[in-house]
């Protein structure tokens, strides 16, 4: 098979990036489900393609090993793309699940940086979801943590969330160099530019043009900063799906 480029592809068996320890075969439950064909001998390795309902199976085969830690399953990709909705049915579908959102991490604007808006991440208390949130979910240990609602401009009375043999952490900037050593696998969703454009504008209404000229750039920018799609072990494609 030839790639867009004109160069000859050879594909195979997933590549070594897939995750292994903690009780976990991912290659041997790969080996059963329907997946799009990785390349395996590509100068740029790129994420496996996978729909929302092999994900699913794919996660409750993991899960039926029972594992000695619990399953982190990270979805980040571009805004509109169904992140939310994606995490939402997976948390419904899959008993046993600890859900955590990037969204409940924000800096208060009085700790941000002065040019926050102009750098990809500036916004995000990531130290803080990493340290409360993510590092203690992935230890299988309670969580507690607070929100920080943006709206509110204020700390949300306390979550605690017990552990689970499941987590779910979505969100833009899930897959940070930062949080990743406590990550199992890493899902990078997106749609076309035009079916993005099309949510966002129905999402956000009269507040679109400022939302797309303030939050994309940013996001495209931590995404091709950190390799952010490359370096995912799946890639949810969702324009068909019409999700939001």
């Amino acid at each position: 098979m030839s790639s867009p480029s004109g160069k000859k592809v050879i594909y195979g068996k997933p590549h070594s990036r897939y995750p292994s320890g903690g009780g976990y075969d991912i290659i041997g439950v790969l080996s059963g489900l329907p997946l799009g064909a990785p390349p395996c001998k590509e100068a740029k390795p790129m994420p496996t393609p996978i729909t929302a309902s092999t994900l699913s199976a794919l996660v409750s085969a993991a899960l039926a090993q029972k594992p000695t830690r619990p399953l982190v399953l990270a979805l980040d990709g571009r805004c509109g793309s169904g992140k939310t909705t994606l995490a939402n049915a997976l948390a419904a579908q899959l008993p046993g699940c600890t859900l955590l959102r990037t969204d409940d991490f924000y800096l208060p604007p009085a700790r941000r940086s002065p040019d926050w808006a102009h750098t990809p991440c500036a916004n995000m208390d990531l130290t803080r979801l990493r340290d409360e949130a993510l590092r203690p979910a992935y230890a299988g240990q309670p969580v507690a943590y607070r929100a920080y609602s943006c709206r509110e401009g204020a700390y949300l009375p306390p979550a605690q969330l017990p552990a689970q043999p499941l987590v779910i952490l979505e969100g833009s900037y899930s897959h940070h160099p930062l949080l990743r050593p406590y990550e199992t696998l890493r899902v990078f969703v997106t749609c076309t530019k035009a079916e993005q454009t099309r949510r966002l504008q129905a999402r956000e209404g009269a507040r679109y043009a400022d939302f797309a000229a303030r939050w994309i750039p940013l996001e495209e920018g931590y995404f091709a900063q950190y390799s952010i799609a490359e370096s995912a072990d799946f890639v949810v494609e969702t324009t068909q799906g019409g999700t939001i």
